[in-house]
């Protein structure tokens, strides 16, 4: 496990390195990165909050969150794939639960298509499963893929 990862907020300046980590991360055959005019979009809305992760000085990984009245859904989180497995992902899970007591959040939701190696970070983390969407992401191949939907209760 890495030893000195810092957490802080992001902002429209972390775009670059957010779109790196992503192409990186997210294997284009199923469909689940999103642009970076998609990201830059959604930073600017009222209630999104972009929360980086950072090793050596370096983006390591994000995570993108929405908050809507009491509920609040993790849109994307990402590590580069040189880093995973080394705590990362929990780091910035902690941050984000955090994050959503203090902004009055009881329930986060995500999505995560089937299949994921990061369900079990997801689960680990007190997430549990709620639905599926079947047919929910469309790779590259035009192949489609199911999305589960998990809800963790905050508090």
């Amino acid at each position: 496990m890495l030893t000195c990862i810092d957490i802080r907020p992001g902002s429209v300046a972390d775009i670059g390195a957010i779109d790196i980590i992503m192409n990186d991360a997210f294997d284009p055959r199923y469909g689940e990165a999103w642009t970076t005019g998609q990201c830059l979009a959604i930073v600017a809305l009222p209630g999104i909050w972009l929360t980086v992760a950072e090793v050596d000085g370096q983006a390591a990984g994000f995570a993108l969150c929405r908050a809507t009245a009491d509920e609040a859904e993790l849109l994307l989180l990402a590590t580069r794939p040189a880093l995973r497995r080394r705590g990362i992902g929990n780091a910035l899970l902690r941050t984000i639960v955090h994050d959503c007591k203090t902004r009055g959040v009881t329930k986060l939701h995500l999505e995560v298509r089937a299949g994921n190696r990061a369900i079990e970070l997801y689960r680990n983390a007190g997430f549990a499963k709620v639905g599926e969407r079947r047919g929910y992401y469309r790779g590259q191949s035009g192949q489609v893929f199911d999305a589960l939907t998990f809800c963790r209760n905050i508090g």
